[in-house]
């Protein structure tokens, strides 16, 4: 699939206020600072579409983008570590999980992990809430430039073998890289296809 148009269409807090169309929707969420923006602008082919910064915590607002006219990409607020009051944490947290548990509309999330680290406890409870929660979700793992390839396999290995202390069959997964391009043409085919098949389960 291509992406030939990407608008922005509403930022809030309330899921109720999110728009009323009918068409699918992704969403995009991960730890602060893991590359969302980054990887959101590279998959619309846009430079400012999703706003970057050195500053960890930027994104506080559920944010639709309308993409080919067809389907919204929606990008959330990083869970874990941002330069905000707690209380302003809670908030985030409480319209994040409204989104993921009222939100009709959604389709599938991409939960993006930075693919440098080891499995961390928060990545994996928010993996383990979605499931449990029968959220639909694949991983982006970000960031593979900053690695060479048999230590991106080997942090891939230890994901999978944390996984599978809860998982019989593990989640779908993308390795990407921002700066590269790479990952791009697996997840919006990815995406492309789930679409054609939505459209062929409303056409019987």
């Amino acid at each position: 699939m291509q992406i030939k148009s990407a608008k922005f269409v509403v930022s809030n807090q309330n899921v109720s206020n999110c728009p009323k169309t009918n068409i699918p929707e992704y969403a995009f969420i991960g730890r602060s600072n893991v590359g969302k923006s980054s990887l959101i602008n590279m998959l619309t082919n846009q430079k400012n579409l999703a706003k970057t910064s050195s500053r960890p915590g930027k994104t506080q607002l559920i944010n639709h983008f309308l993409i080919n006219d067809s389907w919204n990409l929606v990008d959330l607020p990083g869970y874990g570590y941002a330069k905000v009051s707690r209380s302003q944490k809670n908030i985030f947290q409480k319209f994040i999980t409204n989104y993921f548990k009222e939100r009709e509309q959604l389709i599938s999330a991409f939960v993006l992990i930075d693919i440098r680290h080891s499995p961390l406890p928060i990545d994996i409870e928010f993996i383990n809430w979605l499931a449990q929660n029968s959220i639909s979700f694949s991983i982006i793992f970000t960031k593979c430039d900053k690695l060479k390839p048999n230590v991106i396999q080997s942090n891939l290995e230890k994901y999978k073998l944390k996984l599978q202390e809860d998982w019989e069959i593990l989640p779908n997964f993308f390795i990407t890289s921002s700066s590269k391009f790479r990952g791009k043409e697996e997840i919006l085919d990815f995406i492309g296809e789930v679409n054609l098949s939505l459209e062929k389960k409303s056409n019987l």
